[in-house]
């Protein structure tokens, strides 16, 4: 009985040093991409020279596209606790609703993102038709 009481109490420590270490890390916080400039940063940063002139930025932060002067799309979205990129070669996995645009790579690894573009979205998916099908 007594073992088993040290064991619990023993556990019970434990779990609580582990919540305090990650709160201390700050894992599992919500990242968001604040504004256009972080969003910029991020996109230089998965691909070396990516330089976005142009760029929407979904109105929760959870992804943006960008685009660079030779015509290259970037889809930035939140994946756990940092931000993957993939430059999008394709229309054929984007979707318009309205102010929503449903962007994927055709990577199923990858997955798909929901972005709200606002005013931006239908101008987004239209020019997204340039890159091919």
């Amino acid at each position: 009985m007594t073992a088993q009481l040290i064991q619990a109490g023993a556990s019970l420590l434990a779990i609580l040093a582990l919540a305090w270490l990650a709160r201390r890390l700050d894992l599992g916080a919500d990242v968001r991409i604040r504004d256009e400039d972080e969003a910029r940063q991020l996109a230089a940063e998965a691909l070396c020279g990516f330089d976005a002139e142009d760029l929407a930025l979904d109105r929760a932060g959870i992804g943006a596209l960008l685009r660079d002067r030779m015509g290259r799309v970037m889809l930035l979205k939140r994946h756990g606790a940092h931000f993957a990129a993939r430059l999008l070669d394709s229309h054929s996995h984007a979707r318009l609703d309205r102010n929503f645009l449903t962007i994927g790579s055709g990577e199923s690894t990858f997955g798909k993102v929901t972005l709200d573009l606002g005013d931006k979205a239908q101008v987004w998916a239209s020019s997204l038709r340039r890159l091919g099908s």
